[in-house]
């Protein structure tokens, strides 16, 4: 009768044949048994397979729930055996469901040894995955046929689940601190050979760089300000520093601007022609000599404009994948973060799908292992600000920053443009001279120094140039011209600059 009964028991605890595919799943029992004998056998095992292993990873339901109970043994800091796992079981209501003591039994006896655990657990781990895959690739497969659903929002999704897949199976490994270490002291050691000490990607701004050491690899930049401050217009000086005075490729997405607009705004800052004049075409001669002279330089730099507007996080980052891999693209630029969406995932509140897009602008950066400048609005509270609190009044703050908690908790660096002269304020904190002038402010840097640094403005161009190449005070009648390839015939003359239209 006890035979009967322990035989009944084996029977009911048999593992499921999935044919829903039409195909038996990959699987690998055999090897599930050998994992979860070596479990109640070596006290040392599980630390090794934790972190490669979930209940769901194995197909046989039973060993599911067995693995469960070992999971909450470890995590209670409890001994592993095959009596504390039963023990477990039976607390859970699954000990009956499993085959019993029985069962334990049989899984420890064909276990003659747990050194192989983790090659094992490593089999299990890709088992798992495949499933998963073939799950993903049908739930997609349904969705096509289905005349209801959107196929953008059906693609956005499936990026996003299968982008979820690999992030949930890649992971790193730790490393001993001396491989770490080697590559701090080859960076030091190219440091010192480059010229300026910058080891990153210049940004053609001097005083920026000496603060930043240029643009880092993996870094999220934010660039924030007021609409008029010129947040888009410093975006794009730094494209053209970046790709057409060093020849380094950029990627630029612009969800406000198109393209041709983006081209206009370029145009004018290398060709110095007001953006009235490239919109009408009415250019003298000197004009049109100039911009046949520069725009080769532009037309031929490495920088790729991407348009799209209400652009996803998922699509962004197919699209700078393929950036890199194809054009070596060296650093992204988006215009701007709030424009962006999270679809393909529902979130509470619009907060809640910032936060989830300047964590994946943070991931991405460090995935393709080069800087993503992503520009973001402040909100109204510089413009509640009086002057009468001070030259500081309008002064912006990381308070300021619109949906300020996650954006700067995930930003590597913060950075202000403020140009005190578009409020009425001619005179910094320091007594300088704020005419012609714009102050970038590092308000957070997660590698170095927080400071400010004063650059030239010329609105006639919306461009933003070194200090010393710009605004002169006019007494000397002139404005210095370093853009471009830096000709000096068309010096302009000066009168006290007024406010320039916002853009």
């Amino acid at each position: 009768m006890a035979e009967t009964t322990s035989r009944s028991k084996k029977t009911k605890a048999m593992a499921p044949i999935n044919n829903a595919y039409g195909h038996l799943q990959p699987q690998a029992l055999d090897v599930e048994k050998a994992v979860l004998g070596a479990l109640m056998m070596d006290k040392d095992a599980y630390s090794i397979v934790c972190e490669l292993l979930k209940p769901e990873t194995f197909y046989d339901p039973r060993h599911q729930s067995i693995y469960a109970a070992v999971a909450t043994l470890s995590m209670d800091q409890h001994p592993i055996d095959m009596l504390t796992v039963a023990e477990q079981l039976e607390k859970d209501g699954e000990l009956d469901n499993v085959g019993g003591p029985v069962y334990l039994s049989e899984l420890t006896s064909d276990i003659a040894s747990s050194a192989h655990v983790e090659y094992h657990a490593k089999i299990l781990a890709q088992k798992h995955l495949a499933r998963e895959l073939i799950s993903f690739s049908n739930r997609i497969e349904t969705k096509a046929f289905d005349e209801t659903v959107d196929v953008n929002d059906l693609m956005q999704e499936a990026e996003q689940d299968l982008f979820g897949l690999s992030q949930t199976n890649m992971k790193n490994d730790y490393a001993h601190i001396s491989s770490a270490i080697m590559e701090a002291e080859d960076a030091m050691r190219k440091a010192a050979e480059s010229k300026g000490g910058i080891t990153g990607l210049a940004s053609g701004f001097h005083k920026l760089d000496d603060v930043t050491a240029g643009w880092q690899p993996s870094d999220l930049i934010i660039l924030a300000g007021r609409p008029a401050m010129g947040k888009t217009s410093f975006a794009l000086s730094l494209c053209k520093n970046i790709a057409v005075d060093y020849n380094e490729p950029v990627a630029f997405f612009s969800l406000e601007m198109s393209s041709k607009q983006l081209a206009n705004r370029l145009i004018s800052q290398v060709c110095e022609i007001t953006g009235h004049k490239i919109l009408t075409g009415q250019l003298d001669k000197l004009e049109w000599e100039r911009f046949d002279k520069r725009v080769g330089n532009l037309f031929n730099a490495p920088i790729y404009v991407d348009d799209t507007p209400g652009l996803s996080i998922f699509e962004l980052r197919t699209k700078a994948r393929r950036l890199v891999r194809e054009h070596h693209v060296k650093m992204i630029m988006i215009d701007y973060l709030q424009l962006m969406t999270g679809s393909g995932k529902h979130f509470g509140s619009r907060q809640e799908e910032v936060s989830s897009i300047s964590q994946s602008l943070k991931g991405l950066a460090k995935e393709l292992d080069i800087p993503i400048l992503a520009l973001s609005q402040l909100n109204r509270d510089v413009e509640k600000r009086d002057n009468k609190d001070g030259k500081e009044g309008k002064r912006p703050q990381l308070s300021d920053l619109r949906e300020s908690g996650a954006i700067e908790q995930d930003a590597d660096m913060v950075i202000f443009v403020h140009r005190p002269e578009y409020y009425h304020i001619y005179q910094d904190e320091n007594g300088n001279d704020t005419h012609g002038k714009a102050q970038i402010i590092i308000a957070k840097h997660r590698k170095g120094a927080t400071k400010d640094v004063m650059l030239a403005f010329k609105g006639e161009y919306t461009a933003f140039l070194n200090e010393e190449d710009g605004y002169v005070p006019p007494t000397e009648g002139v404005y210095k011209s370093k853009l471009g390839d830096g000709d000096v015939d068309e010096a302009i003359p000066v009168g006290m600059p007024s406010d320039p239209p916002p853009f």
